[in-house]
């Protein structure tokens, strides 16, 4: 009687099944697509829109210092609610031990100018070197006048 000789390493793979891997992937992907824009820093204002605005990515980082003007004409350093007058002190605490005394504005586009002013003086006053107001892109495309429209020519025109 012969032994039945049994050769299983023969038929073991060893190719790598990459597809449940790049399902993963791709569920990720799309997770984070769809969070990202939602990683807004500080409080959400609608910021004026310019054609040509400088980038300032700086505005971005987890350690900048944002104050937000609301249209309501609340203010806000960081996501805390602060009065005008305590924000001088608050902005001047934080930039005690930081060599970057940069602040970044963000102003609501319908806030009252004179409040915006006053802030930018409060912000200007706890000795910032450097204060950066963020605007947005404007959206490109050419508007063009209702059918009928007339324009006349010493009228004003929009712009920048």
């Amino acid at each position: 009687m012969a032994l039945a000789k049994r050769n299983e390493g023969a038929n073991v793979s060893s190719d790598i099944n990459v597809t449940p891997m790049v399902d993963v992937m791709l569920v990720l992907l799309i997770i984070f697509m769809v969070v990202t824009p939602m990683l807004q820093h500080g409080v959400p204002v609608d910021m004026a829109k310019v054609n040509n605005p400088e980038d300032m990515h700086d505005a971005d980082k987890e350690d900048a210092l944002l104050v937000a003007v609301t249209r309501d004409d609340k203010v806000f350093f960081g996501t805390d609610l602060v009065k005008p007058d305590d924000l001088t002190q608050k902005i001047k605490d934080k930039l005690t031990n930081r060599t970057d005394k940069r602040v970044f504005l963000k102003a609501d586009m319908r806030a009252k100018f004179g409040w915006v002013v006053e802030v930018v003086d409060n912000v200007r006053a706890a000795g910032v070197d450097q204060l950066g107001l963020l605007t947005d892109q404007k959206k490109s495309g050419n508007i063009t006048p209702p059918s009928g429209a007339t324009t006349t020519p010493n009228a004003p025109t929009g712009g920048q």
